[in-house]
């Protein structure tokens, strides 16, 4: 079973954390003046959205290549709905511009896409998630 791995760690001088899987990386905090964030990365529900859009994304480009036609743009947005304290992700709403090379109907790149992607077809099934303290220091 495959399994992807990413790590995280403080960075320094701030309260923000360095996330990081093979040679990619990014900043996640919260925004400037809340809990210590310096706005200086994404915060939780931004990181989530873009896992949904991005993998999305993907998916399209994957299915394209896959099918042997291109797309010559694509634009995505993702509006993530969050309710009570703490804030929990209610739902996500993505609206979808694809625009084939060829002039076709991109419809059914993006029907596959919708239920195929790895994120939005794990979300609404949801996957436990378990936490635990490693005693070493950091």
């Amino acid at each position: 079973m495959p399994v992807v791995s990413v790590s995280l760690m403080n960075l320094p001088e701030t309260e923000a954390a360095l996330g990081w899987a093979g040679a990619h990386c990014l900043i996640a905090d919260r925004p400037e003046g809340r809990a210590g964030g310096m706005g200086l990365g994404f915060n939780g529900a931004q990181l989530l959205a873009l896992a949904i859009g991005g993998c999305f994304c993907n998916d399209l480009r994957y299915i394209a290549h896959r099918r042997g036609v291109a797309i010559a743009s694509i634009s995505v947005k993702v509006h993530l709905a969050l309710e009570g304290d703490p804030p929990i992700a209610t739902g996500a709403e993505m609206t979808v511009q694809c625009v084939m090379a060829d002039g076709s109907d991109p419809q059914p790149l993006i029907d596959e896409a919708r239920d195929s992607s790895m994120v939005g077809c794990s979300l609404p099934r949801g996957i436990p998630v378990t936490v635990s303290s490693d005693p070493r220091p950091a």
